[in-house]
């Protein structure tokens, strides 16, 4: 079994293994090189992509400063959803933050999944649904975390990062300037 098959019965649990195959039979695997972009702001999200090794950024570039949204890491998928399910132009930008390994399903091909996978839409609504409770998550414990607490918990769940990422990304996606981010790293590893 593929990283791409382990995540998607992972993700999505059982799925009968000619439906899997031929979901994963329409992502093309591709290398992008560190800077490349996977997506620029003002374009149309046309395709969804699934991180083999590497790390994309998805940011927002704001006049005073770029927004860190969230760094996809090997085994996460990558992309604007709203923007690939509504076609409207997409306020991220997805660069690669190193060379970068993944498999990529287009707008095009994606459609076709409903077509030829007969509990498709049953699955697509999972992968919704799963997409909706991280962020709700993720929305919950930024408003309700202290600086330090989502540092801690952003630590712990994601230590390999620390030492891949400018410390300023992840400042960013915390909701943090890099000195606050800076003080909260010495005091916690005094």
């Amino acid at each position: 079994m593929t990283a791409l098959e382990k995540y998607i019965t992972t993700f999505f649990g059982e799925i009968p293994e000619t439906d899997l195959k031929t979901i994963v039979s329409l992502f093309k695997h591709t290398t992008m090189k560190k800077g490349d972009y996977l997506l620029q702001t003002g374009k149309v999200c046309e395709r969804l992509s699934f991180v083999h090794e590497g790390l994309l950024r998805q940011f927002v570039a704001t006049p005073e400063k770029d927004i860190t949204q969230w760094i996809s890491t090997s085994g996460y998928f990558s992309g604007d959803l709203s923007s690939f399910v509504t076609e409207a132009k997409s306020e991220l930008t997805i660069q690669a933050l190193v060379d970068t390994e993944i498999s990529y399903i287009s707008k095009h091909d994606y459609k076709l999944l409903g077509e030829w996978v007969p509990k498709w839409h049953e699955i697509e609504k999972g992968f919704i649904i799963k997409c909706f409770i991280m962020m709700e998550q993720r929305i919950y414990r930024h408003l309700s975390m202290t600086a330090e607490e989502r540092y801690e918990y952003y630590f712990e769940h994601n230590k390999e990062l620390f030492n891949q990422v400018p410390l300023q990304y992840i400042a960013s996606m915390l909701g943090m300037s890099p000195e606050t981010l800076s003080r909260i790293r010495k005091k916690a590893n005094s």
